[in-house]
């Protein structure tokens, strides 16, 4: 069964249609998620209901099932148990009607990389279907507002890490899916790249469209996001709206250190040895 914090998000949202209008269909919807690697299990029965429109954030510690959840959303890897939708669709059940819909930048993002950022976008318009013109002039405007103009006709091979992370962002935005998810988009960024990413998610999310992205820097997803599930050992510890994941206490900092049962462990404790310039 959905746990409660999902149940009562999923009422909420049926209960906002103005009229008994039937609402319109969350982003995500996770039901009974599972998987196993051999012994170990990564994901224990994740229930998640993300709601469209939003800016929304998966947080947790490294190893808490983040990056394998969101690649099971996604269609990447298949669950043991479990159903997922996104935007009413069953991830298994009609894939090429969901992977139509959302873009993806994965951690780890494998390019094509003796092609220039400007034919790998032209590459991933095609393979979307998109028309040969409108694939040019969307992607001069991402090349352009993503600041990768000037590098357009260099290898992807020779790009930083901050250029690699725009020009995926850039092929995941290029068919303007209605969901992007996002695992861990800022790391490994410098700052400027991850200024001009952040502008464009935020007008992303203006239109109208949803962000999902996985992260375990509370203050970025503090500073960016409306919306905050929080994953540990597998389980989803708490989810909704940021002010209320939050609560009474001062920071998400803090009151994911208390979720997840981190607040107040000494990491010094037994390093007595540790500082002082004795060996």
């Amino acid at each position: 069964m959905p746990d409660q914090a999902a149940h009562q998000a999923t009422e909420a949202l049926s209960t906002s249609a103005v009229g008994g209008a039937s609402p319109a269909p969350p982003a995500v919807l996770v039901q009974g998620l599972w998987k196993r690697f051999g012994d170990h299990v990564a994901v224990s029965g994740v229930d998640l209901m993300l709601p469209a429109g939003r800016f929304i954030g998966l947080v947790g510690p490294n190893g808490a099932g983040k990056t394998t959840t969101l690649s099971m959303v996604t269609g990447l890897l298949r669950p043991d148990q479990g159903r997922i939708e996104v935007a009413g669709h069953d991830v298994w059940h009609d894939p090429v009607e969901v992977k139509s819909r959302i873009g993806v930048l994965p951690e780890g993002l494998r390019l094509f990389e003796r092609l220039s950022g400007r034919e790998l976008l032209a590459y991933n318009g095609r393979l979307r279907g998109l028309p040969g013109d409108e694939v040019d002039k969307r992607a001069s405007q991402l090349l352009d507002v993503l600041d990768l103009a000037g590098a357009q006709h260099k290898l992807v091979v020779d790009y930083s890490t901050g250029m690699r992370k725009k020009i995926g962002l850039a092929a995941a935005l290029l068919h303007n899916p209605e969901v992007l998810f996002l695992d861990e988009p800022f790391e490994g960024v410098d700052p400027v790249s991850a200024q001009t990413i952040r502008g464009v998610l935020e007008r992303y999310t203006a239109s109208g469209a949803t962000v999902a992205f996985s992260s375990h820097v509370m203050e970025l997803v503090e500073s960016l996001c409306d919306w905050v599930a929080v994953m540990a050992a597998g389980r989803i510890r708490a989810q909704g709206p940021l002010a209320e994941v939050r609560g009474d206490a001062p920071s998400l900092q803090q009151a994911f250190l208390e979720l997840v049962g981190a607040n107040g462990r000494d990491a010094g404790q037994s390093l007595d040895w540790l500082g002082g310039g004795t060996r």
